[in-house]
């Protein structure tokens, strides 16, 4: 199928191209890119006037739960908003029920997702088994699976000779490890950030030494092993800093953050009201609005500031949703009991567009590339790159578009969004995967 994608601006990282033109796409290939391409023949033309015409964005941190209960997400339904967001391929989390500690378990994931031409998902293997932080999973074996990256998501390997083995033993095979930061010890039950708003809700908390504690530990450790390690939702001044110090030094450390934790502070977050089956509202006193609970949790506007900070300065390379579905009847409770995480996948680039782009902290260069670019370079797959004879995985983005957004349109199973009803700008007006259109608004 030849594919014309007329008029936008194309954003290339891998050559720095930067400039308005016409994209050719035949047979899954970037053909041709140029002015005032000829479009005899071609059988779907795509008129990009007022777009950004961008690589397929790459998820490094996507939650699908499945396998698990199926009323939070498929693996199908989770691929579809991916789509919608403009995403091309999504990194699968390991922490699913049961966990994807083995071959067989790598298999389901990825011949679910080749049963329906969407977009593209890898399967990242757990680090321990059954990410318990005790043993080390089969590692050759889930290699061999084709896994990208190795990650206990959303958990430490609290077993310091655990994980440095598994540091090492990674690094052998090239595989990256995504590095979730938390000390269990300190966390202890805590559920939002140690501040005035904790106080005032009477909530346990969250502090920034949970995070901090643990990367320290994992970035001397990635130091000495020399392995290739990326952490995870950084939501720390400390986590930025010690990021980039690490560079410095010279270990081999990539880093992410999350558009809630670069848009969203603690102070954002709304009085709980619980809405039961009859539709009548019930405020809760000294509770909060259960979207608003993530992990990390939000934290200040300083900790925001240095986050920008370093995604202004490519401390961060890494722009990734933690995309976590969940029911509305499993969220509809106190922050206390609710479980952690909001999805983000169809709403992560007009945030990043909205928030930093804008607002002239990053520019859309470098959204490419934090969004695309940098995370194929990290998993070590040929993407991020719309250069002529490359595979066509394109967003087409909208950059005039105004709109609040409405989780009621969401194609992903989860609505737990704490951004409903924010206005933001910028949308995707077609997600093209391996040449073929996945989504057209």
């Amino acid at each position: 199928m030849k594919i014309l994608v007329k008029n936008g601006k194309v954003i290339n990282p891998a050559d720095k191209f930067e400039q308005e033109a016409d994209l050719l796409i035949e047979d899954g290939i970037i053909k041709k890119i140029g002015s005032k391409i000829n479009d005899d023949d071609v059988e779907k033309v795509i008129n990009a006037k007022g777009c950004l015409v961008m690589p397929g964005f790459i998820d490094l941190d996507t939650h699908l739960t499945d396998p698990g209960p199926e009323e939070n997400g498929t693996v199908i339904s989770e691929m579809k908003a991916g789509a919608r967001g403009g995403y091309t391929t999504i990194v699968a989390m390991p922490d699913t029920n049961p966990v994807i500690d083995n071959a067989d378990a790598v298999k389901y994931v990825v011949n679910k997702a080749k049963s329906e031409e969407c977009i593209n998902v890898l399967q990242a293997g757990a680090l321990t088994k059954g990410s318990k932080g005790e043993e080390l999973t089969d590692i050759k074996v889930l290699y061999e699976a084709g896994v990208p990256a190795l990650s206990d998501a959303g958990k430490t390997v609290n077993d310091t000779y655990v994980f440095f083995n598994g540091l090492k033993m990674a690094r052998d095979l090239n595989l990256p490890v995504f590095a979730h930061c938390e000390d269990a010890y300190l966390e202890h039950g805590g559920v939002i950030n140690d501040d005035e708003n904790a106080k005032r809700l009477d909530m346990p908390v969250y502090s920034n030494e949970v995070e901090d504690v643990v990367m320290a530990r994992d970035l001397i450790l990635a130091y000495k092993s020399g392995a290739r390690v990326h952490i995870s939702r950084c939501s720390t001044h400390g986590a930025v800093k010690m990021v980039g110090l690490a560079k410095k030094l010279g270990v081999n450390v990539t880093a992410e953050v999350t558009p809630h934790h670069f848009t969203l502070s603690s102070d954002d977050i709304k009085e709980f009201i619980s809405v039961p089956e009859n539709g009548i509202m019930i405020p809760h006193d000294n509770d909060a609005d259960t979207n608003y609970k993530v992990k990390p949790p939000l934290r200040t506007l300083s900790d925001i500031e240095t986050i920008k900070e370093g995604l202004k300065e490519d401390v961060i390379d890494v722009i990734a949703t933690d995309h976590t579905p969940h029911t509305f009847e499993s969220k509809n409770t106190s922050m206390r009991y609710a479980p952690f995480g909001i999805v983000g996948l169809e709403t992560a680039a007009a945030i990043t567009y909205t928030e930093l782009v804008l607002n002239d902290v990053i520019t859309p260069m470098q959204m490419a590339e934090k969004m695309s670019y940098n995370p194929a370079k990290i998993l070590g797959i040929d993407k991020g790159d719309i250069s002529e004879g490359k595979v066509a995985d394109i967003v087409i983005f909208d950059i005039k578009e105004h709109y609040k957004i409405d989780k009621s349109t969401f194609v992903s199973m989860g609505k737990n969004t704490p951004f409903d009803g924010k206005e933001v700008i910028g949308k995707v007006k077609a997600t093209i995967c391996g040449g073929n259109v996945v989504y057209e608004a």
